[in-house]
């Protein structure tokens, strides 16, 4: 079947041929080698397209004088930092320091003073230290009380899913949600599903039992979750708890959890815990070949992504387009 637009990667941005320019500053890091970068931004350069504009920003690992961003707007961002936190008790000297020490917080000062769309921030930040960041200057969505973060996997010569399409979450941020957590999480997957895929979420609450075949603590968060899902955003397609061949294979969807209106369809999956999503991404992407975007964080104000180590030119181009996606919200 037909790939979601950003995962053509080569094609990828005459794919999004949007209007208006958007800008991502890529942040260069000691993680992410030159190589893979060089290739990124030829990847850009083929694609002829002035859509998108690439600042690089340097770590401080790297050579600075390479930054493809002027520092002219520090005295503006050093005010405009102050002003965020002014009741921290920042001082300008002090969000100058910050600033170019920490280039994550230049790049999302750039987004909160309009000069920028969205971050991807390279392999060397820790998702926290990504998050520390966008959280202060950026915040939360309105109505968001939870940051999390999904995968977009891409499963080769498979009808389940949408075409294989598949968000899985959380990945890589929530160590150990709760129930509220859990439901905030099936929400905002959905949401970023149809933003992405441009089809309905049918969102799948995992666990190791289907409808009350097993009794345990861990299967009641998950039913409990699933409950709150459906009380506070009844416009989500959820059910639960669902195990993983009930949610995605229609026949044992249909003899497991016959009344299910997401058992056997589901593209949205909704891991109990960290361990199992990370884990489950993991399995997905390296026995069945998939490719995986992420992880892409969701409940943000404006995206903010950072790349996993090791990541290819495709991965950061990949990245780079659901970012931009995000960012026409």
């Amino acid at each position: 079947g037909a790939l979601p637009a950003f995962c053509k990667t080569y094609d990828i941005l005459k794919d999004l041929s949007i209007g208006a320019k958007i800008t991502i500053p890529f942040i260069m890091n000691a993680g992410v080698g030159e190589a893979e970068v060089r290739g990124f931004a030829l990847r850009l350069k083929t694609a002829s397209s002035n859509t998108y504009i690439c600042p690089v920003l340097y770590s401080t690992d790297w050579d600075r004088e390479k930054s493809t961003v002027t520092f002219e707007l520090g005295e503006e961002y050093a005010n405009l930092f102050v002003e965020l936190r002014k009741a921290k008790g920042l001082t300008y000297e002090e969000a100058k320091k910050t600033m170019l020490e920490d280039y994550m917080y230049y790049a999302c000062l750039m987004v909160k003073a309009g000069d920028a769309d969205g971050v991807v921030s390279g392999a060397c930040h820790s998702t926290a230290n990504t998050l520390r960041p966008s959280l202060q200057i950026i915040k939360t969505k309105p109505g968001v009380k939870l940051v999390s973060a999904f995968f977009v996997m891409v499963v080769p010569n498979c009808e389940y899913g949408a075409n294989g399409t598949f968000v899985f979450a959380d990945s890589g941020l929530v160590q150990n949600p709760n129930s509220e957590e859990l439901a905030a999480i099936a929400a905002s997957s959905a949401e970023s599903f149809e933003l992405l895929v441009g089809e309905k979420a049918y969102v799948a609450m995992l666990s190791h039992s289907t409808k009350g075949s097993a009794a345990h603590a861990d299967v009641d968060k998950v039913t409990e979750a699933t409950r709150i899902c459906k009380e506070t955003f009844p416009e989500v397609c959820v059910d639960g708890e669902l195990q993983l061949d009930a949610a995605i294979v229609p026949s044992i969807g249909a003899s497991k959890a016959p009344d299910s209106k997401v058992a056997g369809k589901a593209n949205v999956l909704v891991f109990p815990d960290l361990d199992a999503g990370n884990i489950g991404y993991k399995l997905v992407q390296r026995l069945a070949k998939a490719e995986a975007y992420g992880p892409v964080t969701q409940g943000i104000a404006k995206p903010i992504n950072d790349l996993s180590r090791g990541c290819s030119a495709d991965d950061i181009v990949g990245v780079v387009a659901i970012t931009a996606v995000q960012a026409q919200e």
